[in-house]
């Protein structure tokens, strides 16, 4: 049975635990490549399991998601209470052929847009951090707040995703 994004969201946040959000999506881009270093293409593009991404697919994942999470944040700040569309992620991996990406393009596309992310979020109004919010589809009302350290929490999954599959390939 799936987890629920109750279950989702708790997880992520155990993860996050009393880290400070803004400096695990800081230092995510550089982990992320200094784990990948030195591993060929193969490996990278290589499922762990049926129906489990590759690590290739986790980047190309990030790189769609920052876009996204980018466009929602900037919603949310210029547009309080501005209705926020879901995407299936699924759909993203199969229609964009995820697995076809060069890696190296890949990282720095994803480093660019956390970047550019992250300098937007250093230049607002501490206050917008409560205020601004969105009215997400299918999850409801989700403050600016919210939505970093969920975002933060997000890259820690991901980052224990592409270090298990890395190990269980060593």
């Amino acid at each position: 049975m799936p987890e629920t994004f109750k279950q989702y969201t708790d997880r992520l946040f155990e993860y996050l635990g009393k880290q400070d959000p803004i400096k695990i999506m800081k230092a995510t881009p550089g982990k992320i490549e200094r784990l990948v270093k030195g591993i060929s293409r193969k490996n990278l593009a290589r499922s762990p399991a049926p129906g489990k991404w590759s690590v290739l697919e986790i980047l190309c994942h990030l790189c769609d998601d920052e876009i996204a999470i980018g466009w929602r944040m900037r919603l949310m700040i210029t547009r309080p209470g501005a209705p926020i569309a879901s995407f299936e992620q699924t759909d993203w991996v199969r229609d964009f052929k995820y697995g076809k990406w060069n890696v190296a393009d890949t990282l720095n596309l994803f480093r660019e847009l956390r970047k550019n992310n992250l300098q937007m979020l250093r230049l607002i109004s501490k206050d917008k951090f409560d205020k601004a919010h969105g009215i997400h589809e299918e999850r409801g009302k989700e403050t600016l707040s919210f939505f970093v350290k969920l975002n933060a929490g997000h890259d820690l999954n991901h980052l224990m995703q592409i270090r298990n599959i890395l190990q269980s390939k060593l």
